[in-house]
Order: structure tokens, then sequence, then C-alpha cells
């Protein structure tokens, strides 16, 4: 941190990734690439006006090394958030507690965006650190938008130290 103090002990880990989000102003030819050709499962959609995505989840990798790929345009190409800008949207990464993750986070002074924990697209309570700070939370994503996912027991049991 720069010469800041050391934080406090983090209550919680993180345990690995659990996805990434890629848009495009139209998910087929993300699909050919991904599903076609590379040979990715498909396992869900999900389509949300608020938040302006419809996404298909596919699937990489077995077990708790599962990693999601969330293929994704924009509801509506006009509006935001615009999922497809930038095409790389947000990684997600697997946490054991996420609301000590989230709380302990803002008390270091981390920004979220707005929308607090609430079920995401795969079923798992989630919540985003925001890519730029501002005055009140100086510290952020720097730049990327990041997903923490709570982890279900069966991936904390696997992928704990």
């Amino acid at each position: 941190m720069n010469g800041a103090a050391t934080p406090p002990a983090r209550p919680f880990r993180i345990l690995g990734l659990q996805q990434i989000a890629i848009g495009g102003p139209d998910k087929a030819p993300l699909r050919a690439l991904w599903v076609d050709l590379f040979g990715l499962q498909p396992a869900g959609h999900f389509r949300s006006e608020r938040e302006n995505v419809d996404e298909d989840i596919v699937l990489l990798g077995r077990g708790a090394a599962q990693v999601e790929v969330d293929l994704m345009q924009p509801v509506d190409p006009a509006r935001s958030p615009r999922v497809d800008q930038p095409a790389l949207n947000h990684i997600g990464l697997w946490v054991d507690d996420l609301a000590q993750a989230c709380a302990w986070l803002q008390a270091q002074g981390v920004r979220f965006a707005p929308g607090g924990i609430r079920k995401g697209a795969a079923g798992h309570e989630v919540a985003f650190v925001h890519p730029r700070p501002n005055d009140a939370f100086p510290l952020s994503g720097a730049g990327v938008l990041i997903e923490l996912v709570q982890a279900p027991p069966e991936v904390i049991a696997a992928l704990a130290d």
C-alpha cells in the first residue's frame, strides 16, 4: 500500500478464479469461438434488463477448478452499462466469506459498484469492486471490474489450503 499503514488481518480468502466475462455487440461470434471452436460446454443463460445484459454461460474445466466464461451482449446497445465495452468485461473471484470480504475491503477504502451483495447470473451471491476510485473510496479495481463470488462449501473445501 505504498508506505501506508499495514491493514488489519484479512478475515477472508480469495480461493481462485470463478469466471471471466467477455462482451460483444452480438454474442453469436463469441459463441462460435468459445463453444463451436474451443469446445466449452453451454451451461445456462441469463438476461437482465436492469443490468442491460443478455449472456450465455459456458464452462471450462471440471470440479472446483471449473471456470465460467460468460459471453455477453447488451440488451439495448444505446443504454448503460455497456457489457461489450470493454470486451473483457470483468473477472470473478471465488471468496470464502463474501460478507466479511465486502465489509473489510470497504473499511480499507475499496469502492464497490452500486447494488451491494446480490444473487448473480449463476445463482451465487456476488458483489462488484468498482473499476475506478472516487474521493470517498480511493481504492478500486484499477480499471478492472472485479466480481467477488461467494464460494459454495464444496469449492471452499476443495480450494482451501
